[in-house]
């Protein structure tokens, strides 16, 4: 037990060490034309259509990792893209009406399950969603086409253009560096700990 406690703090270490060493092109990518923000900040584009999103919620827990990992003040947001499920603008829609309402926690299991098991048709099962986890019919109704709510589906619109991004999940750190996940390692456990250490070495560029 002992041992393979040692093994597992060594490799976590490891691991550590490399992030602070990264390298273009293999965990991480520069995003051209793209200035460095002025504050560190941490975003992921997602869908709840997609198998891996839904993976790195459910079994790798990788957002909730960062988030937990970051400095105190640093921002992490979760935008939804609109390419992917034949009710993706609904889903960008509610996602900016979670957000708006501070309901991200409540609904977002929720919604991506029903959006893996292809069982919405419409609004208004996304509506039943909200619903079913602690939203008021009025607090949806009234919020669902506010202008808050209006704000935010073209700040996440615009921010899948200003990226270009093309793929889910996909993360962005200071604007400026995208986490290439095609050059972490393949074994899950070292590529969940590659995955939060390339941001934590990320932000500190």
């Amino acid at each position: 037990m002992k041992k393979w406690l040692f093994l597992a703090l060594t490799a976590a270490l490891s691991v550590s060490v490399q992030a602070a060493n990264l390298t273009e092109g293999k965990q991480y990518v520069v995003v051209e034309g793209q200035q460095q923000s002025a504050q560190p900040e941490v975003l992921e584009f997602f869908s709840f259509y997609c198998p891996h999103c839904y993976h790195f919620e459910t079994q790798f827990h990788i957002p909730q990792k960062i988030s937990e990992s970051l400095p105190e003040g640093t921002p992490f947001k979760q935008y939804h893209v609109n390419f992917l499920g034949r009710q993706s603008e609904n889903l960008t829609r509610a996602w900016a009406l979670a957000i708006a309402i501070k309901a991200e926690e409540k609904v977002k299991l929720p919604l991506f399950k029903a959006a893996q098991a292809n069982t919405l048709s419409s609004m208004n099962d996304i509506r039943q969603i909200f619903i079913d986890n602690g939203i008021s019919a009025e607090q949806f109704d009234g919020g669902i086409n506010s202008f808050a709510v209006n704000g935010l589906v073209s700040k996440q619109q615009q921010l899948v253009e200003k990226y270009q991004v093309r793929g889910v999940p996909d993360f962005y750190v200071n604007g400026k560096y995208r986490v290439n996940m095609e050059g972490l390692a393949h074994d899950e456990n070292t590529f969940v700990i590659e995955y939060v250490e390339t941001v934590k070495g990320l932000l500190q560029k």
